[in-house]
């Protein structure tokens, strides 16, 4: 039998999203706010990829991300290409980069720490990227890469 290969429209301009690992996929969604949106959003998962194997993409018609959603990117899949596009074409290719200190992104993981009493802002450092670790500025926990929650 012949393999079928489905074809998804193409944006007149907007964002797309490739590269993400398939368990981040909805996470990048929920954490960009598409869920209530009325830009035209195509979501796949498990696409084959040379690269990674499997891989998530997600298209958003008319609207380009501020560099705070492309921070949070970087945290979820570091390793993400977006492409920028306008009238059709793919102008830019944005690689994100995990900045050296992280503010008002991620949660602190320590229960008692300032930040989770809405006393202070979030702030930490990137101790590593690959895996990532963080150290919170006000309390000086390290925060793993398994432990990263997003606010």
């Amino acid at each position: 039998m012949a393999e079928k290969e489905m074809k998804v429209s193409a944006i007149a301009e907007g964002t797309v999203i490739d590269h993400i690992p398939c368990e981040n996929t909805f996470r990048i969604v929920r954490v960009l706010e598409l869920e209530g949106t009325k830009d035209v959003i195509t979501l796949g998962v498990n696409f084959q990829s040379r690269k990674m194997g499997r891989k998530g993409v997600i298209k958003i018609g008319g609207r380009f991300l501020r560099k705070a959603e492309i921070d949070k990117i970087a945290i979820l899949a570091p390793d993400a290409v977006l492409n920028i596009i306008k009238d059709y074409q793919v102008t830019e290719k944005i690689r994100p980069e995990i900045p050296d200190v992280i503010t008002g992104i991620v949660k602190c993981s320590n229960p008692n720490c300032v930040t989770n009493h809405g006393e202070a802002g979030t702030r930490f450092t990137v101790i590593s990227r690959k895996p990532l670790n963080l150290r919170c500025a006000y309390c000086e926990r390290i925060t793993g890469e398994g432990e990263i929650v997003l606010l």
